[in-house]
């Protein structure tokens, strides 16, 4: 594979299994950068990021499926371990992975709450904590996700919705205190994307559709390979004068 914007690059990648992890692993690959592709050890998930790593390594690339739930304190470490141990120091984490659901708020569990505050907020954090001495060292960077959920309000993802609103708050102080390091923090925030996960929540595909239509400036589905150029960017020297951001990719639905 020819040496592309990310050759020589690093990158941890977690809930690449499928969506808009996967999307992210396969381009960035593209793009020269040896890639972990991290997932949760269900046999689904293990099947498709072993074959997802199989295909990228046919085609020239170098990928590695590790192994990790975000939901332990632990996990964040154990999926930083096994990238290096397989490809060497981290340049870039893109902090993907996250629990996704529905529920009404009055019905939200204290375990469901938690549940979702340490797999998408507090495994964020601890990423970041357990890849941070080799992003210094190679002033690399850091890409976490929220959601267009955090400036919409939806109903049923109260839990959802106040954890990625951490994101946003823990990316724009982390960007303040790694900054110095010359490591930046940004943050993409996806709109409504048709990937493998909205098709197990909504699989009426025409509706979901018809009512994004009337919200989005564009008028087509959103689709998880529609992102993978966003992390793209934030991963190359092209941004290297920014940090602290969260980029919107949803098609116009939320404009500022």
């Amino acid at each position: 594979m020819k040496a592309g914007r990310l050759s020589g690059q690093v990158a941890l990648v977690t809930g690449a299994s499928r969506g808009i992890g996967a999307s992210v692993a396969r381009l960035f690959a593209q793009e020269g950068a040896a890639v972990a592709i991290g997932y949760l050890n269900t046999p689904e998930m293990k099947k498709l990021a072993q074959e997802l790593a199989a295909e990228i390594n046919s085609n020239g690339g170098k990928a590695v499926a590790v192994d990790g739930n975000l939901a332990d304190p632990h996990g964040p470490e154990q999926l930083v371990s096994q990238t290096r141990a397989a490809l060497g120091e981290i340049t870039t984490l893109v902090a993907n992975g996250a629990a996704l659901g529905r529920t009404p708020w009055l019905e939200i569990s204290i375990d469901e709450w938690d549940r979702f505050q340490n797999v998408n907020l507090r495994g964020t954090w601890l990423l970041a904590k357990a890849a941070y001495s080799d992003l210094k060292k190679h002033q690399g960077s850091i890409i976490t996700v929220t959601s267009v959920m955090v400036e919409t309000g939806q109903a049923g993802a109260v839990h959802y919705s106040a954890s990625k609103a951490g994101i946003i708050g823990l990316t724009r102080a982390l960007a303040r205190e790694i900054g110095e390091d010359g490591v930046r923090i940004n943050a993409v925030m996806p709109g409504a994307i048709r990937t493998e996960l909205e098709v197990e929540l909504d699989p009426d595909e025409t509706a979901v559709s018809e009512a994004m239509y009337k919200l989005q400036a564009l008028k087509r589905r959103g689709y998880a390979d529609d992102l993978a150029g966003t992390f793209l960017f934030l991963a190359s020297k092209e941004s290297s004068f920014i940090t602290g951001q969260v980029i919107n990719v949803d098609g116009g639905w939320v404009m500022r």
